[in-house]
Order: structure tokens, then sequence, then C-alpha cells
């Protein structure tokens, strides 16, 4: 009970609960995306870039969430401009961004005057109660904006995840579709990261739609189900944190492992009993 009236009472304990809710249906949708189309390292690296936008923005005293935006979308048009037109491999072109963009993080914040190892931690690690207004709001037009889009281009986007080629001789704009992704992938992973951390961010993306998808192989049930998911252990890890005084974005990742292990457990459990009632039928 201390924390629903603390949650009531202190703005900062609000905000982190919206937060966690907006991030789960934002990282639900898109990380459906993710695991079908296998953008999974991809997003590592749009992750590990965005860290260099955060360092100059950070280095020049402005919101590191806009530098690290920039950098993030710059990074993922690169990256799926590379995939079509340059020779360079998609995994090595991954690798250098995700590289360079550390590098230049690392660089700019150790040049700020007064820099201390802690100043970059809530990035690196996430700290759901620095989220501010600005991020909630943020948050619930991207959250909006994703809803109406999954609602409305569906099916194009459906036929580009899994089958591109097919997807391009049918007619659908193949082109403008995957580069929309890949800065709606952007801007996700960036407005997520107080909650999760660069270093965690990855799983909030993809742990959801694995459990999902141990239930479901529909699309649109396993980014429903996704969205549940991620909205429970969120809660329940931001409740953990509360009351285990430890940060968030570890507490929701252990409470996202237990939800995969309570499924799977489930689920093998229906398997042994239909495989018992099978045996019992033949005899």
């Amino acid at each position: 009970m201390n924390f629903i009236a603390d949650i009531l009472q202190y703005n900062y304990l609000s905000n982190a609960l919206i937060a966690c809710i907006l991030s789960g249906v934002t990282c639900g949708i898109v990380g459906v995306y993710i695991v079908s189309k296998r953008m999974v390292f991809l997003c590592g690296g749009i992750t590990h870039a965005s860290f260099g936008g955060l360092g100059i923005a950070f280095y020049a005293g402005i919101n590191p969430i806009l530098g690290a935006t920039v950098f993030a979308i710059l990074s993922a048009l690169g990256i799926e401009w590379s995939n079509s037109h340059s020779k360079i491999r998609p995994d090595s072109a991954i690798g250098m961004v995700w590289g360079i963009g550390m590098a230049i993080g690392a660089l700019f914040i150790s040049l700020r005057p007064g820099y201390t190892s802690g100043d970059m931690a809530n990035f690196l690690f996430g700290s759901i109660i620095t989220v501010t207004t600005s991020d909630i709001i943020a948050l619930a037009a991207l959250a909006a904006f994703l809803i109406i889009g999954a609602a409305l281009w569906h099916r194009p986007i459906m036929y580009a995840t899994f089958d591109n080629d097919f997807a391009k001789a049918s007619g659908v704009p193949t082109k403008l579709i995957n580069s929309a992704m890949a800065v709606v992938v952007a801007v996700t992973i960036v407005l997520s990261i107080r909650t999760m951390g660069i270093v965690l961010l990855i799983s909030l993306l993809t742990m959801p739609v694995i459990a999902a998808n141990m239930l479901f192989k529909d699309y649109r049930r396993i980014a429903l189900l996704a969205i549940v998911i991620a909205i429970i252990s969120g809660i329940m890890g931001i409740t953990l944190s509360y009351y285990a005084e430890v940060p968030s974005g570890p507490a929701i990742i252990f409470a996202l492992t237990i939800v995969i292990l309570t499924i799977k457990l489930l689920s093998l459990s229906v398997i042994s009993r239909k495989r018992l009632s099978k045996r019992k039928r033949r005899f």
C-alpha cells in the first residue's frame, strides 16, 4: 500500500508508472517488427550509436535525448542505406556504427568540465524515476502514432517484414516502409532509454515478444500479448525497484525473465498433459 500511496503523492513515481506503461506499448509494437525481421543486432547498434549523440549533447549542455535522437535516426538510416546500396555487409556496418557511436560519446563526455563517471549512469543502465513530463508527452505521442500506424498499415508492414522481395513485386513500397520503420525504431529506442538504459534496452524490445511467441504464432496476437507482458513486467519491475531499492532497469529484466520462465513451464505442462491424454486414449 505504501507504493500506491507514494505514486499518488509523488510526481516522479507517477511519471515512472506512466512511462513504464507507455514504454510497454511502444516496445511491444516495435519489438514484434524487430524480432520478426531479425533486426535485434541492428537495434543493438542503433542503441549504442545513440550514446554518441548523448555525449555530444551532454558536452554542449543541451538535452541529451535530443542529441541521442539525431544520432539514432542518422545511424538507422545509414545502416538501412548500406543494406541496399553499399558493398559493406550489414553486420559490418552495424559494428562500425556501434563502435564509432560509443567512442564519440565517451570522448565528449570525458571532455566536459567537472565530468564524473556517474554522470551517464542513468542513461547507460536506466533510471525510470528521472523521467520528466516532457518525456511522458513524447512517449504518449509515439504510442498514439504507433497504435494508429499499426491499425492502418498493418498488412503492408507485415508483408515487408516477412518477405521483402514478394512485397516489392506486389507493389508494396518496401523502401519507404523500411526507411520509415528504421526511423520509428530509432525514436522508440531513444525515448525508452531513461526507462531501461542503453545497455539493457534491447531486452525490453525482444523479451516480451519472445514470451508472446511461445503462446501465439499470429502477428497481431503476438503484438498484443507482447504489449501486455511488457506493461505487466514493467510494473512488477518498478515495484521491485521501489521495495528492494535497486535500479529499475535490472528489476524489469528480472521480472521479464520470471514471466518467460512461467510461460515456458506452463506450456511444457500443457504439452505433457496432452501427450499423457493421447497415451491413455491409445490404451
